[in-house]
């Protein structure tokens, strides 16, 4: 087929990554939760991306012939684009056209991948939009779904778990839950109860204490804990945190709030250093901002408390109002714990959004 120009639509999304309070750390079957999960879903970290495609003329004969290319930062990254074909070829029993496209992606993320911020939530969840968009397009869903960002959810799960949560904006659940309606293993969706106005305006500190890529990927992370011998009582404790969570947010509890969050990040670093030797993720500037942020929290007693995905890197969770303050507080005494003093000011966000064509 000609390389024509008009062969090619084309359609951007802009994905955030999210960080979880109450952790997802272990999976069965088709990428479903070992337990249920809660995260707020970020403003500043995004991800991102512009689909191209085009009809091919014939199909491809076999899926592992699919026709896909993936850039990152201008440059084709053949490690992500295996990683993009595999997740194509896992969408094949609800996308079986895909074998009839060609597919062109185009990624940039605004914060370091790799390193504990869940770039594989935003860069998959985005990844995802553009495909829902796409098929939504080209009329190609049939029956026609009604519930996109369901359907983007449900989808995204298949190629991150994480990323099914990035769909939504604010506060949101993945997970079966008798606490929450609706929930399920299948899909994420944002959380229905009224949440008090002083938990709608979190704001999200990332200090990067190292951008070098992690030891222990995610996706290794969540298979060592097959064999785990606390990995039962860790999906019990996820549980009571999430019931304790949503008691806290509802009452306003700011002390339980912290315990509870604290204690999940804590609890994942410790799954991980009893998984490999290769899990001792935290570095000591990591234990320093933590030992920081609890000294600066006893001393004014403001709403500040910390929490961490899979790495090194500390996110400082406060209160908008308590912006100036817990600001200074990152320049003067967290900064020089940090890789060249960087780190990300991040908040709650509206969840991703689709940029039109120019």
């Amino acid at each position: 087929m000609a390389d024509k120009k008009s062969d090619w639509k084309e359609t951007t999304w802009v994905s955030p990554s999210n960080i979880a309070l109450i952790k997802y750390w272990g999976k069965h079957g088709e990428q479903l939760p070992n337990n249920p999960s809660l995260s707020l879903t970020l403003k500043n970290s995004v991800t991102k991306t512009k689909l191209r495609y085009r009809r091919l003329d014939e199909p491809v004969p076999d899926s592992e012939d699919l026709k896909v290319a993936y850039w990152f930062d201008g440059e084709r990254n053949e490690a992500f684009e295996r990683k993009v074909a595999n997740y194509l070829r896992r969408l094949l029993p609800e996308m079986p056209y895909l074998t009839s496209l060609e597919l062109e992606f185009q990624s940039t993320n605004t914060f370091p991948h790799s390193t504990g911020i869940a770039s594989s939530a935003s860069s998959m969840s985005a990844i995802t939009l553009c495909l829902v968009d796409m098929e939504k397009k080209m009329g190609l869903r049939k029956p026609p779904t009604q519930d996109l960002s369901r359907r983007a959810s449900h989808l995204a799960r298949l190629g991150s778990g994480s990323a099914c949560r990035s769909v939504y904006g604010g506060w949101v659940t993945w997970g079966e839950d008798g606490l929450l309606p609706d929930s399920s293993d299948r899909y994420a969706s944002p959380l229905e109860q009224d949440i008090p106005e002083q938990w709608q305006n979190l704001r999200d500190a990332i200090l990067i204490v190292n951008s070098d890529r992690k030891k222990v990927s995610s996706s290794a992370g969540h298979g060592l804990m097959s064999n785990h011998p606390f990995a039962e009582g860790r999906y019990r404790q996820a549980r009571k945190h999430l019931n304790c969570m949503m008691l806290a947010l509802q009452n306003g509890d700011e002390k339980t709030f912290v315990e509870v969050v604290e204690s999940e990040a804590l609890s994942l670093h410790g799954l991980l250093m009893t998984s490999s030797q290769d899990g001792l993720l935290l570095q000591p500037e990591s234990l320093q901002i933590i030992n920081a942020v609890r000294a600066f929290r006893e001393k004014t007693g403001l709403m500040v408390c910390f929490t961490l995905d899979a790495g090194p890197n500390v996110h400082l969770l406060y209160r908008d109002e308590d912006k100036e303050m817990v600001q200074q507080f990152i320049q003067e005494e967290l900064l020089p714990f940090c890789e060249n003093k960087q780190w990300i000011d991040d908040e709650i966000g509206e969840g991703p959004y689709k940029e039109e064509i120019k």
